[in-house]
């Protein structure tokens, strides 16, 4: 068993890191209190290379795997948390939604190309009202009127929201089937009529990343952008997930690592009592608690990944990565915040963002509970 990254994967984590040092980092408290994306900077990460990195070269991606992406997205989220959501979000779940299709290689090539380069953002919509753990209670339905079908719903949450040019659209073809009677439909948002942006989310955290409702009122998508057969889009869209679990699992653990690197400098130089409050042993003792957290949580978002890339079943592996990656993030930060003491509470040192954004990794793209349901109804089946 080999634990060290190949030299590619160093090159990647540190071209990655480097970007959210040098372009990330300057603003992101700004940008965080505006609520404002930096659309430009993704485009600089598609330029790099970084935004289509699992997919192969011929839909505009790098050809690499789970692993480099994974990387990628831990080393934005430890500096900005709401980039790598976006980013995540773009590659996993809509990239995952039309890799993963029935679309033929030139219909993928044509919905791929743009986002995997970083061109333009890509979103994905399941969630709806009353359809979040329960996602087979979609009840956005598409009609086939001719060589065209008619979008009619709403899709509420959706990450990439106001700034998708793509969003892949799961909806009701056959509604009597409920979940087996959906399908997977790729919607050109900027340029359909009849789709249109509706309430823009004001969030506790994650705040630059752009959240929104999508709402279809007889919006028509041809038929050819359906990319699955009728009934298989439940199948897709947990697919999907899975693949987007493992991003979230990495956003997590960036952000526990950026937490924790920022308490130990802080530590080092925070005197109280003549000395270094890094000497208190408590405080020693409860960071390599942390430590041993974050190392385990590590290795298991790499095995997920593995898993992933060497076409093992990855189900339970990414459930188990999003489940313990998010659990550590709100753990560290809380106590980075806590050891930080009055400046952790405040802004400009930084952890109390990381504190508000570590909070959704737990809730979305599958809550821990459903992690736990699904790791635990494998170990009884």
């Amino acid at each position: 068993m080999n634990f060290e990254l190949t030299e590619q994967q160093l090159a990647i984590k540190e071209t990655a890191r480097k970007f959210a040092e040098e372009e990330l980092l300057p603003g992101v408290i700004e940008r965080d209190e505006a609520s404002e994306f930096p659309v430009d900077l993704y485009h600089k990460a598609g330029e790099l290379g970084l935004i289509g990195l699992p997919y192969p070269k011929e839909v505009g991606g790098q050809g690499l795997g789970y692993m480099e992406y994974a990387l990628a997205v831990e080393e934005v989220s430890k500096v900005d948390a709401s980039f790598g959501i976006s980013y995540s979000v773009s590659t996993s779940l809509y990239g995952g939604s039309v890799w993963n299709s029935a679309a033929d290689d030139e219909t993928k090539k044509k919905f791929m190309e743009e986002v995997c380069k970083g061109q333009v953002h890509g979103s994905f919509g399941l969630t709806e009202p009353n359809a979040g753990s329960d996602a087979g209670g979609c009840i956005t339905t598409a009609v086939k009127d001719g060589d065209e079908y008619v979008i009619n719903g709403l899709k509420c949450f959706n990450t990439n929201g106001p700034l998708a040019r793509y969003s892949a659209v799961y909806a009701l073809v056959e509604p009597e089937k409920k979940a087996k009677g959906l399908a997977c439909f790729i919607v050109d948002i900027k340029n359909t009529p009849g789709v249109r942006v509706g309430k823009i989310e004001n969030k506790m955290g994650i705040r630059a990343a752009q959240v929104s409702e999508l709402i279809f009122e007889d919006c028509r998508v041809p038929a050819a952008n359906k990319i699955t057969a009728d009934g298989d889009g439940f199948k897709l869209a947990m697919q999907t997930l899975d693949c987007g679990r493992i991003g979230v699992a990495a956003q997590g653990l960036g952000i526990a690592e950026g937490a924790f690197e920022r308490a130990v400098a802080y530590m080092k130089e925070r005197e109280q009592f003549g000395k270094p409050i890094a000497t208190n042993q408590y405080l020693q003792f409860k960071m390599a608690d942390l430590a041993v957290k974050i190392e385990a949580a590590k290795y298991v978002l790499y095995k997920a990944a593995m898993d992933h890339d060497t076409g093992k079943p990855f189900s339970q592996s990414a459930a188990k990565a999003k489940y313990i990656c998010t659990n550590t993030a709100m753990e560290v930060t809380e106590w980075a915040v806590q050891f930080m003491g009055g400046n952790g509470y405040m802004r400009e040192y930084h952890v109390e963002r990381m504190m508000r954004d570590a909070k959704i990794t737990q809730i979305y793209e599958g809550t821990n509970q459903i992690q736990q349901l699904i790791v635990g109804g494998a170990l009884f089946r």
